[in-house]
């Protein structure tokens, strides 16, 4: 069975040889995963503006005989995805309660949940597995998505990764990233309004082969063409800012899964460093 990440990789690939009208139609696919399965190829013609031999082209040009085994394969990934009792582990949908306290909790809540349902744990674990092969990790990010990179290189070095965050102030990343070779790891954060800078940083990221792990909203998220794992995160929120609830859950699962595959190198730390504070403090007087 073909797994939806197999597809959106098939789309991936062949993106920057699409026409125009094409890439569009695989941004639709992309972020309407859910509705492809249930919608012919007049459905999708409709919904892109693209002829419906755009459409059929636009299925043959990534590997399948016709728009029929494309939204097969989709189906087949769905149900996969819905059978997996994984997939649902939180709460359902609630209503929007009146005061404000309770809906921003209760929008955060919903966040956490869908980003539990969309992860899938192989991509997840696959991250992971990037992060203890690398040499060094670097995260970056711009705006808010700056201070988000920097918590995840804290978190990172307390469980024995060698991580630092890409400077957000003199530096641009372009002048940072020639210092990466292919043993490094960058993971970019990336969410609305999107920055050129990140997406421009990611690209050459990959034309220099340098390891890129984004954590971003949504599947078509510009950075996403450029990287190796794709951590998607809901950050619906009811100010024009991102939440930040789903996000710190992932940072946090990460680091904790790092520790957790990485126990002698994390408790070494660890004794290292309370012997240094200990010795420091005894050295020191005020």
């Amino acid at each position: 069975m073909t797994r939806y990440k197999e597809i959106k990789e098939k789309i991936q690939s062949k993106f920057e040889e699409l026409p125009k009208n094409q890439r569009k139609i695989a941004n639709y696919f992309i972020d309407n995963i859910d509705k492809v399965s249930f919608s012919n190829v007049h459905d999708i013609s409709l919904a892109t503006g693209a002829s419906v031999a755009s459409v059929v082209r636009f299925a043959q040009r990534i590997g399948f005989s016709g728009y029929s085994e494309l939204r097969e394969a989709i189906s087949d990934s769905l149900q996969y995805h819905l059978s997996n009792p994984e997939n649902f582990s939180l709460f359902d949908k609630r209503k929007i309660e009146k005061d404000i306290l309770t809906s921003v909790a209760n929008l955060d809540i919903k966040n956490i949940n869908d980003t539990l349902n969309i992860i899938e744990r192989e991509v997840f674990d696959e991250a992971i597995s990037m992060i203890l092969k690398s040499k060094r990790v670097f995260t970056a990010g711009l705006g808010i998505s700056y201070l988000l990179a920097e918590i995840l290189a804290y978190q990172l070095n307390q469980v024995a990764v060698d991580s630092s965050a890409f400077k957000n102030n003199y530096c641009t990343f372009h002048e940072q990233i020639p210092f990466l070779n292919k043993k490094d790891l960058i993971i970019l954060f990336s969410f609305p309004p999107y920055s050129k800078d990140t997406i421009e940083a990611a690209k050459i990221a990959s034309e220099r082969k340098i390891n890129l792990i984004a954590i971003t909203n949504r599947e078509a998220s510009p950075i996403t063409f450029f990287s190796k794992v794709n951590l998607i995160v809901h950050s619906d929120n009811m100010l024009f800012t991102n939440s930040f609830a789903a996000i710190s859950v992932i940072i946090n699962a990460l680091a904790t899964s790092v520790a957790l595959k990485n126990k002698a190198k994390t408790k070494l730390l660890q004794r290292e460093t309370t012997e240094l504070v200990e010795k420091y403090n005894k050295t020191v007087s005020y």
